[in-house]
């Protein structure tokens, strides 16, 4: 019976945390087998196909949404354009060309035949605005973002996720390759609770770490060290606060 209980009521002791929870799953479920929909499947509205008199009304009904000038724009042959915004959490450093040294570490002319890069993290909350064609995909888009910020990073390495909100709860996919952003977006109307898109790394393939350095390898090692360290942290912190509540809860119910 607990074990299907709402996920409000089984989070006796919740970790603290400055970061969202995203769910690849319903949380108000049982911990039993139960069929439900992959978790990378499109829902039903995602996949509804609109007549070109629907487009133009949608597109229509959009734009007197929008408290901007990022407005949907209908082609003559029935393909439209506009703007997504998509929101960089990646938990990662990324790789960019590194700067340009002559001798004495004064920027020069490169080595031929050398390339040399950099790594760092990209900063927390960073978003970008695309212009895109009803028909650009998803993995179009994953390519532009990088080519935005430099990253030369191979660009399988990333995903390109749509987030929603309901009932207090974060829900991601991911996108197929194939996948049209643009089209979402237009479906799911202007709300960023209903539908936004988040650029993440792609925990479903294996990284190739033959394509970094040296230094970048002892550089992850130390990251993943410390993010080994932290989630060890939060992890005691978490028990021992449900260890004192637990204490007190039984020192309160004590017989005198």
């Amino acid at each position: 019976m607990a074990a299907s209980r709402s996920w409000r009521r089984t989070r006796m002791c919740q970790e603290d945390s400055d970061s969202e929870p995203e769910l690849f799953y319903t949380a108000r479920t049982s911990f039993g087998r139960r069929p439900r929909r992959r978790q990378d499947e499109p829902s039903s509205w995602e996949t509804a196909e609109l007549d070109p008199a629907q487009v133009e009304q949608r597109i229509k009904e959009y734009n007197s949404q929008i408290n901007s000038n990022l407005f949907m724009s209908l082609n003559k042959d029935g393909s439209y354009t506009g703007f997504i915004k998509v929101h960089l959490k990646l938990a990662r450093p990324v790789s960019v060309p590194a700067a340009k040294r002559g001798p004495g570490g004064r920027p020069g002319q490169r080595t031929a035949g050398v390339k040399r890069r950099t790594s760092f993290y990209l900063p927390r909350g960073t978003v970008k605005h695309l212009h895109v064609l009803s028909h650009t995909r998803a993995s179009e888009v994953i390519g532009a973002l990088l080519r935005k910020f430099t990253v030369v990073d191979d660009p399988r390495k990333f995903a390109l996720f749509e987030r929603s909100e309901k009932d207090e709860q974060v829900y991601l996919r991911k996108l197929a390759d194939d996948e049209q952003p643009l089209r979402l977006r237009l479906l799911a109307g202007p709300s960023e609770k209903a539908l936004s898109f988040v650029l993440k790394e792609n925990e479903s393939g294996e990284v190739n770490w033959d394509a970094f350095s040296l230094p970048e390898l002892h550089n992850f090692l130390r990251i993943l060290q410390r993010e080994e360290d932290e989630q060890l942290r939060r992890v005691r912190h978490r028990y021992a606060r449900c260890r004192r509540e637990l204490q007190a809860a039984l020192a309160a119910r004590t017989p005198g």
